[in-house]
């Protein structure tokens, strides 16, 4: 994906200003076929991939991710971040440094919760109940798969162990 430099130019500007003849002038291309060159170049793969990948680039930093909204609840909720708030003082207004209240503290401190459910006593539970679910039936599916081949073993260890009791009560 080479570009000279007046392509590179060009892109640039236009991702700026969305404006192709404009970007075209900017980029050093004559102005009176400023207008056929943008479009030109808007058509070239090279240049569109370059804009493209440029402007994906631009989106993904605008948004957050969950980690990062994450360390946001996590400085919100140990005080670390702090916001403007605007105070009348006469004739004027001045602005002064908050740290979150208790009740953002507070709803921060939900927020990061709700992403780590496992400290919930009832999610506990219903996991316990979940894992003790799956253990159940992949015991009865062992069974099933071995034909009763673990059944047989039990009973023989249990005709054993009365067949030895007997010959133990048996008078002597």
């Amino acid at each position: 994906m080479k570009l000279t430099a007046k392509q590179r130019l060009f892109a640039d500007e236009y991702i700026k200003s969305g404006n192709a003849t404009q970007s075209a002038i900017k980029a050093g291309y004559a102005s009176k076929s400023a207008y056929r060159t943008g479009a030109d170049n808007l058509r070239k793969p090279q240049i569109k991939s370059y804009i493209d990948a440029k402007m994906a680039e631009i989106e993904s930093h605008k948004i957050a991710d969950a980690k990062e909204v994450l360390q946001f609840y996590t400085r919100v909720l140990r005080e670390e971040e702090t916001e403007e708030v605007a105070l009348p003082a006469g004739d004027d207004v001045i602005t002064v440094e908050k740290k979150p209240s208790f009740k953002d503290r507070l709803s921060a401190a939900k927020e990061l919760m709700k992403r780590y459910p496992l400290s919930d006593p009832m999610v506990q539970a219903q996991l316990k109940k979940i894992t003790a679910d799956a253990r159940v039936a992949e015991a009865r599916a062992k069974a099933l798969e071995d034909n009763g081949q673990d059944m047989e073993l039990l009973l023989d260890k249990m005709l054993d162990t009365i067949s030895k009791e007997d010959k133990n009560d048996e008078p002597k």
